[in-house]
């Protein structure tokens, strides 16, 4: 069974939580959700959205960090060289800012979906911005 629920723009998605190799990630995420926002497409980074959260404070330093999200892993990256913020890869994604690459710290994945996963960030890309929202299971 799923522990979180991600719907974006209405298509939804069930996340596992990566609890084994990322628990203080993990655990901040379960105090954060729900959580509702909206999801833009990325300028840097490949086929991903992410959602900006600027200079809030998570609290998380790094575990369980890549720059290489593969599609449906859905990463946080707790700020410093560049803002908070939650990114969902669908495809080939090398994690970037416009100060060089990332590092974030992978907390969920989606396992089932992908192609849909896609669809749905080419939309982002192609016709803008999208609600979203994580809710617990």
């Amino acid at each position: 069974m799923a522990d979180v629920i991600i719907d974006i723009g209405g298509e939804v998605f069930e996340a596992f939580y990566e609890a084994k190799d990322a628990p203080r990630t993990v655990a901040r995420f379960r105090d954060f959700v729900p959580y509702s926002n909206r999801i833009i497409h990325v300028r840097w980074s490949g086929e991903a959205c992410w959602i900006p959260m600027g200079d809030f404070d998570l609290g998380l330093g790094f575990e369980n960090a890549t720059s290489y999200p593969a599609p449906g892993q859905v990463i946080v990256y707790p700020g410093g060289v560049s803002e908070t913020e939650i990114l969902v890869a669908y495809g080939p994604t090398c994690f970037a800012s416009k100060a060089g690459q990332l590092a974030g710290n992978h907390v969920l994945t989606i396992r089932e979906g992908i192609d849909r996963l896609a669809v749905v960030g080419r939309s982002v890309l192609w016709d803008g911005a999208k609600p979203i929202s994580f809710r617990a299971v």
